[in-house]
């Protein structure tokens, strides 16, 4: 249930909006270091398997 904001309704929305979208991307972000690191390392333990 929302709160009466009044007259600073555009603004408190507007700022959880972008908290949301900041937090998505963050996560976003972490996520596609994961994938990148995961193969990074993969490459590295089967270069290691061949020798």
């Amino acid at each position: 249930m929302m709160p009466d904001l009044g007259r600073y309704a555009l603004e408190v929305s507007a700022a959880y909006v972008g908290s949301l979208a900041m937090l998505a991307a963050l996560v976003g972000w972490v996520w596609w270091r994961g994938l990148r690191t995961r193969r990074a390392l993969e490459a590295v333990e089967m270069r290691a398997k061949r020798q």
